[in-house]
């Protein structure tokens, strides 16, 4: 441990420490100190944390320690992502967790090939195409969806934890587990953030007793800097380091899951045992568009974030942000107009392609993409945007989908000593997901409600409607660049359907404006989806307001939360930077 200490310790950037540190933490200072001191040092100044061999950038320090040491002792980035997401689901259980799903990009440092992971959640194979529909066939109003157990869908992350251990792992799983373990017997410091949203969501919280009786302990919500301990965590998660993920997905453990949601007091779902058994993630192919003469690489169908990060980028490509800068509202004239058009792509075509017909190819495709980038000529925003006419070897019509995705999520950026780079966005959707917390102690997800809740709009089939068996469609969007093959930059954020702007937007920051990767995450945000531009409140982008206006825009002033996590690879070594929107570091060594 003496000698594992020293290696963590190390990883210190050389940064003046005159911080006082929040008790969350603290809790994972308290064994190494001088280094997660130094990295809210760092974020707080829009400095980068630098170093040589290895790197990790997540949303909460007890998470990023966990992986830490695992890299430091010779682990790999999928080592140290088991570890990360173990504590992840404890620590931060609004966001993500064991009861969800997440998709993962993996550049191997041998061979030079992306892989990605999709360990994405599967609908039920008892679910029809009016499962959030009213006996009249109206949609259902949102939250009468996602609280109980209608929302829920088979979860993936164990799988997928499996799968890339599996593939390539180097340390004994059981071993990736300790952490976790022992944070959720002994106990953890509830974060600021965690007791806030707690407070925000008790009358949903209080619907379900197990929930509420973690959560909200005698009627009253826990409170930041309380300790909250989880045995019943800490046996599942022993379970799984021994017995491996079959333990999740078979005998008592997924018994309590289907029995949760099945039995979920006025809004039961029909997730059955056989669903759990039958899950498999799927390794699928890359998904990359060409932006400043590297590739932009992340994760295809059912994912949208790949492509529509990579259409925005594409249509981009023409016009030179750089020579505007990051203050010029014509640039992000240019974004947002851009962003409104891939939307409009990805409302259209975009789903499950096991389940329909894609023109995945067609979307990404320079030549079409330099014929929609002509629609941004201006001088002013777009009155309207339609959906393009990508190159499509099907005839199939689709119509627009209008399918609702709130944000939470967490993001999760690892380089390893061996070259390997690993990016996985994870997720149990909304806030705390369905509200219902299995028997085992974690959160079950309402991954469901991310389908369309229509089937159907003036006779044509909606692409992203519900069906047994099928993934919702995403927009988390964990991206690798890449320079001649080899990785430069590895980044993805939470947010909802915004993860796809904030990605966009720090990729442009950097590759466009010149800006340490720290400063590029921290520059405000704006973002247009469909065709109102939010402008993160409170922030310099608030003097872009009117300009945007005056050139056709609706604005909306608001808070616009991301957890943009991201990992640099230069010719000098690893620089990473953690969203100061969020509670999470960088550490390296």
């Amino acid at each position: 441990m003496a000698h594992l200490h020293q290696k963590i310790l190390r990883a210190a950037s050389a940064i003046v420490i005159s911080i006082s540190l929040p008790a969350y933490a603290q809790q994972a200072a308290d064994a190494v100190a001088p280094e997660i001191t130094s990295a809210y040092e760092a974020k707080s100044q829009g400095m980068t944390v630098t170093s040589k061999n290895w790197m990790i950038s997540a949303a909460n320090p007890l998470a990023v320690q966990a992986g830490a040491k695992i890299l430091a002792a010779g682990g790999s980035a999928a080592d140290a992502m088991v570890a990360t997401q173990v504590v992840l689901g404890l620590v931060e259980p609004q966001s993500s967790g064991i009861g969800g799903g997440a998709f993962l990009v993996w550049y191997d440092s041998v061979s030079g090939n992306l892989t990605t992971i999709d360990g994405r959640e599967t609908a039920p194979m008892n679910v029809t195409p009016r499962l959030f529909q009213d006996e009249n066939g109206e949609p259902l109003k949102f939250f009468d969806a996602v609280v109980g157990g209608l929302s829920v869908g088979t979860p993936g992350t164990p799988a997928l934890m499996a799968k890339a251990h599996e593939l390539w792992g180097n340390t004994n799983w059981d071993q990736l587990f300790a952490d976790g373990i022992t944070l959720a017997d002994d106990g953890f410091v509830v974060s600021p953030r965690l007791a806030t949203l707690v407070a925000s969501d008790a009358e949903r919280l209080s619907r379900f007793q197990p929930t509420a009786d973690y959560f909200l302990p005698g009627g009253t919500p826990i409170a930041a800097g309380d300790t909250l301990k989880n045995p019943a965590y800490a046996e599942t998660l022993r379970q799984i380091a021994i017995d491996g993920v079959a333990s999740f997905y078979s005998g008592a453990t997924a018994e309590g899951i289907v029995d949760t949601v099945q039995n979920a007091p006025g809004n039961p779902g029909v997730l059955e045992m056989q669903d759990l058994a039958v899950y498999q993630v799927k390794i699928r192919d890359a998904v990359c568009a060409v932006y400043r003469a590297h590739d932009v690489c992340g994760m295809g169908p059912p994912s949208s974030g790949a492509l529509t990060v990579g259409q925005i980028l594409g249509m981009l490509d023409s016009y030179d942000l750089s020579g505007l800068g990051a203050e010029n509202p014509e640039a992000w004239r240019l974004i947002g107009d851009a962003s409104r058009l891939a939307f409009a792509d990805r409302g259209r075509y975009m789903a499950d392609s096991d389940y329909v017909p894609m023109p995945t190819k067609g979307l990404v495709d320079p030549s079409y993409l330099a014929e929609r980038a002509k629609l941004l000529a201006g001088p002013n925003a777009l009155e309207s945007v339609s959906a393009g006419t990508p190159t499509f070897d099907h005839a199939m019509l689709f119509a627009d989908d209008e399918s609702i995705e709130l944000p939470s999520t967490s993001h999760i950026s690892i380089v390893d000593a061996q070259g390997n780079a690993l990016s996985m966005t994870t997720t149990i959707e909304n806030g705390f997901g369905s509200r219902l917390m299995a028997p085992g102690g974690f959160l079950l997800n309402n991954e469901l409600t991310d389908f369309s809740f229509r089937s159907h709009r003036d006779g044509f089939a909606i692409a992203n409607r519900v069906e047994p068996g099928k993934r919702p469609r995403s927009s988390m969007s964990p991206t690798i660049v890449l320079k001649d093959g080899k990785p430069v930059l590895v980044v993805g954020s939470p947010g909802g359907s915004r993860i796809i702007g904030y990605v966009a937007k720090t990729i442009i920051g950097y590759m466009d404006w010149g800006l340490n990767i720290q400063s590029a995450i921290n520059l405000p945000h704006l973002v247009n989806r469909f065709g109102t531009y939010d402008v993160e409140n409170g922030t310099t982008a608030m003097a872009l307001e009117a300009p945007l206006q005056a050139f056709g825009f609706k604005t909306n002033a608001r808070s616009l939360t991301s957890g943009i996590h991201a990992i640099a690879i230069t010719s000098d070594g690893l620089e990473g930077g953690a969203d100061p929107r969020r509670e999470g570091i960088v550490l390296g060594e």
